[in-house]
């Protein structure tokens, strides 16, 4: 019975035949080994799909989710997770979506919890309202079985550019540690070598030899005339620190009183890198050229085993946060930085890097490499001389009940970072003025509008409503920033959209001073951004304000 089975299944597979329900359980348990609710779900769903799709488009799917959903995808269309014409995108919403290959056009079909008020066993299942063990499994198959079609929302969709692209291996490359082929663009060794193996207790991670048993030192008065192998310093406590020696200088009997003042009484010399091991300086000049991004160069041949990385332009530095970690989590290699969205001047030191031994294990320098796998690690992004718009909002204003100041500020914030405020305005606390002002400023080209207070929760406030009114979209409105926390961004047509609160009239240093630069720069700014601003979003409100020089936004 078990292979009749197989052999009916994989003849109506080939033939793309159409399913019964009871047909689609079979099938499902054959491939699935479990007819699964979402597996059942997504057999309409692909099917509904499939019904929006022109006749003779080649089509691609998306799963938003990696349980069952993409099973279904596999059965009832072309797309499987092996050709590349299905992706999954592990949202976590039970979605899938099938486009146009070439246009990205599409449809995406969803199960909508609005719709299942009416299918309490299936929205039990959605929920886990109930332990697995505890559901009805008879009357949620009846449920997905009779009203399948009427828990789905279905909408049409374009399909980013980046996801449309046919995916390639590219060239395939052996590892140098552990000799599997691999695709190139994955690094210079494969993701296992470089720490993304699954397996415990995995051979190729690296064993660092003791350096001693293949680099042996010399007695101080045997490395007469011999060359040093490595920078030495020497350090003056409270004067000065710096090389005294530097690499390839060969020892003389003069050298000899020095070095003992410095403490060496033993010396690398004559050294080459052993077989399976990088000397410092060359692992840090790879290190640094695999760091440096847009806007940022290194500083010339390595000193003390450290290369210096500079700004090559004024602007804002930009820190790969997540990179830097896995780099500096690794051992026996270091990366160094200002903080990153630290306006930055030209030739100013931005990072630094350094093998921390004097000769690195060959496979730690390509696991190091790996993990930076030309993604530029530190970039620097110039600042635009972007024209601003702004508009002051509040009755006290308009009425001329209150001078305003909010120009003064913001056009002093501006102008110093070499923006141009092309237009002011001043309007009341009204929806449709300020719409129409801000559309206004849109019209005029303003490459950023800038509007003041209105952002709070008082009724007057309506600055928010407004700015929707005129069309506000990729709206973030609150931050984990004191003073500043009713701060929004967004944008309008072309243009950035930056809300500062009341706050900034009466506090020197605000959300204002953290967020100005970054649109300045032309960084995208999204809730994630706006969440990492609460570890150090507190504001001390020092005497003398010493910012940027101080924790806040850091």
């Amino acid at each position: 019975m078990h292979t009749h089975t197989i052999e009916t299944t994989t003849s109506a597979l080939s033939q793309r035949q159409a399913f019964t329900f009871e047909g689609f359980v079979e099938l499902a348990t054959w491939f699935h080994n479990y007819p699964a609710p979402g597996l059942l779900l997504g057999g309409y769903m692909v099917e509904e799909a499939k019904r929006h799709i022109p006749e003779g488009v080649l089509f691609d799917a998306i799963s938003e989710t990696s349980w069952c959903l993409p099973d279904a995808v596999q059965l009832l269309t072309p797309c499987t997770i092996g050709n590349g014409w299905l992706r999954v995108r592990n949202t976590g919403v039970y979605a899938v979506s099938l486009f146009d290959k070439f246009t990205g056009e599409g449809v995406r079909v969803r199960l909508d919890p609005t719709r299942l008020s009416q299918f309490p066993h299936t929205l039990c299942w959605l929920m886990k309202t109930k332990p697995k063990q505890e559901q009805n499994s008879t009357e949620l198959r009846r449920e997905i079985r009779d009203h399948g079609l009427e828990m789905v929302s279905v909408e049409t969709v374009l399909i980013k550019p980046e996801v449309v692209a046919k995916r390639s291996k590219g060239s395939i490359v052996l590892c140098p540690i552990c000799g599997d082929a691999y695709p190139e663009y994955h690094g210079p060794i494969c993701r296992s070598c470089s720490g993304d193996s699954p397996y415990v207790g995995d051979k190729s991670l690296p064993l660092v030899a003791d350096i001693e048993t293949v680099i042996p030192s010399v007695p101080l008065k045997d490395g007469v005339g011999k060359t040093l192998a490595h920078d030495m310093t020497r350090i003056v406590p409270g004067e000065s620190k710096g090389v005294e020696f530097s690499r390839g200088h060969v020892v003389t009997a003069g050298d000899v009183c020095r070095l003992q003042q410095m403490g060496r009484f033993n010396l690398y010399v004559d050294q080459e890198a052993p077989h399976g091991f990088i000397h410092e300086d060359d692992a840090c000049l790879a290190f640094a050229k695999a760091m440096c991004g847009k806007g940022v160069v290194a500083e010339g041949v390595p000193r003390e085993g450290r290369v210096n990385l500079l700004a090559e332009e004024d602007g804002m530095l930009v820190v790969k946060d997540a990179l830097l970690n896995a780099f500096n989590s690794l051992g026996s290699v270091m990366a160094a930085s200002r903080h990153g969205y630290s306006i930055v001047r030209k030739g100013r030191r931005v990072a630094a890097t350094r093998a921390i031994p004097l000769f690195l294990d060959q496979s730690v320098f390509y696991r190091a490499l790996a993990i930076l796998n030309d993604d530029r690690l530190f970039s620097v992004v110039p600042l635009r001389k972007k024209k601003i718009g702004l508009l002051i909002t509040g009755n006290e204003v308009f009425k001329g009940l209150i001078k305003d100041r909010f120009a003064e500020v913001l056009e002093a914030k501006v102008v110093n970072l070499g923006g141009i405020v092309t237009e002011t305005l001043i309007r009341p606390d009204d929806v449709n003025e300020i719409a129409g002002a801000v559309r206004g400023l849109a019209k005029l080209g303003c490459d950023l509008i800038i509007t003041t207070a209105g952002l709070s929760v008082d009724p007057d406030d309506v600055t928010r409503q407004g700015l929707i009114a005129a069309g506000l979209t990729e709206m973030v409105h609150g931050m984990p920033v004191l003073p500043g926390a009713m701060t929004l961004v967004g944008r309008i047509g072309n243009a950035r959209v930056l809300g500062v609160p009341a706050c900034a009239l009466y506090h020197k240093t605000t959300s204002l001073d953290l967020l100005l630069p970054r649109l300045m720069a032309d960084l995208p700014i999204a809730r994630a951004d706006f969440a990492k601003l609460g570890n150090g979003g507190m504001c001390m409100e020092c005497t003398a304000c010493t910012f940027p020089k101080c924790s806040f936004g850091r």
